[in-house]
């Protein structure tokens, strides 16, 4: 028998996947799913025995969440990358990596075929196909609900008649979890118009009380919550979901442009994401001079827009790191942040980098740097080219 590696979630859409493939195409299925940091053992673990209660010859966990964080949420944080102004790219960002694990996979084990459950509809055909067409152009690629074009209803159907158990109801939601957030796709986002229900969240509102929680950064990078230090920063961001997801913080509906020309709505949750992405660049704005913060954004944008249509292995992505990984280097201090019930806020920062010095002068009342008649030549000077236009050219 041939083999295929299948990009497996456990989800309906890489469910019907291994039945599909190894009853109708009579293939051994080789399923692997990559944490990228959203699952916790129990659930890998729960993973792991519904991949074989589906019959696959052998499932794997490749877990990826160390090098995702470091080779690129780094990035997307330096960045304060946020599609579209609203999308921190929870899922555009772990698709890339989880392609590149499933397809080392397939050349280690010399599978003919790879696979994954990505609909003709979306963006994530385009990643995995991308990313497998570069690193193992020779083996082919398998894709049975785009190819088949089939609903959810029809893959439903089609794991009742085969015998098949699952949460059919749960299913009714497309659900993808990682470090760096949660997708959540059901009919709600499928039009213009709709909102997730409650219970479709991932996480449900446990929190009524406000809090307030310091974050600590050094060269902008998360390395202490309250009181407590961290060593690695993936664990700084898992603790902060862990305090600002019960206050119901970081949800939101994205609405998109997808790589294949369609628009596309989308539910996701990110409360670690959005609390640091807003944290971060509150301590940038007074730290940094008003040119890094331009040049930060212009570039941020395009790093963003390149990373969410696959193209994280362009060379031109690296140059891009360099640059953002430079203007880090003074952007340390504490950040306080109020949590409440669907909200938070920026209360204020710390840092000894601030460039809001009062040695400098009070912005509204007084300054220590220069004399009103400073001001006025000052004033003369810059506006001289503009009263020369109206000069000129006045009628």
């Amino acid at each position: 028998m041939k083999k295929v590696v299948l990009a497996f979630s456990g989800g309906l859409d890489t469910s019907y996947c291994v039945k599909y493939l190894s009853e109708e195409l009579n293939l051994e299925v080789y399923s692997a799913i990559v944490n990228t940091g959203g699952f916790s053992s129990d659930e890998l673990a729960e993973i792991e025995r519904r991949a074989y209660a589906l019959g696959v010859k052998q499932h794997l966990t490749l877990d990826e969440t160390g090098d995702y964080y470091n080779s690129c949420i780094k990035y997307l944080i330096f960045g304060n990358v946020l599609k579209n102004n609203t999308y921190p790219l929870s899922v555009s960002a772990e698709r890339v990596y989880q392609a590149l694990a499933i397809a080392r996979y397939a050349k280690e084990i010399d599978a003919d075929y790879v696979a994954h459950g990505s609909t003709g509809a979306g963006n994530d055909q385009v990643r995995f196909d991308m990313i497998f067409n570069i690193m193992i152009p020779d083996i082919q690629i398998l894709t049975p609900i785009r190819d088949l074009k089939l609903s959810r209803q029809e893959e439903i159907d089609f794991l009742k008649q085969h015998g098949v158990e699952m949460n059919f109801e749960k299913a009714a939601y497309s659900i993808n979890k990682g470090l760096w957030g949660t997708s959540v796709g059901g009919k709600e986002t499928l039009t213009s118009y709709g909102y997730l229900p409650e219970e479709a969240w991932p996480t449900q509102v446990t929190k009524q009380n406000p809090e307030e929680v310091k974050l600590l950064f050094q060269n902008g990078e998360l390395k202490g919550i309250n009181d407590q230090q961290f060593e690695n920063s993936v664990e700084a961001i898992q603790k902060l979901n862990e305090i600002a997801a019960p206050f119901g913080v970081g949800r939101d509906i994205h609405v998109g442009d997808t790589i294949i020309g369609i628009k596309g709505r989308v539910g996701f949750e990110a409360a670690a994401p959005m609390v640091i992405i807003k944290a971060h660049h509150a301590l940038e704005k007074h730290v940094l001079t008003k040119w890094q913060l331009y040049w930060k954004d212009q570039l941020a944008v395009w790093y963003g827009n390149l990373l969410h249509e696959g193209q994280f292995l362009d060379p031109v992505m690296r140059n891009i790191e360099k640059f953002l990984e430079d203007t880090q280097a003074t952007v340390s201090g504490t950040v306080t942040v109020g949590l409440a019930p669907y909200r938070f806020y920026v209360v204020g920062i710390e840092s000894a980098h601030d460039l809001m010095s009062s040695k400098f002068g009070s912005y509204g009342e007084m300054n220590n740097a220069w004399t009103g008649e400073d001001v006025k030549g000052f004033s003369k000077i810059f506006g001289n080219q503009t009263m020369i236009y109206q000069k000129v050219n006045e009628r």
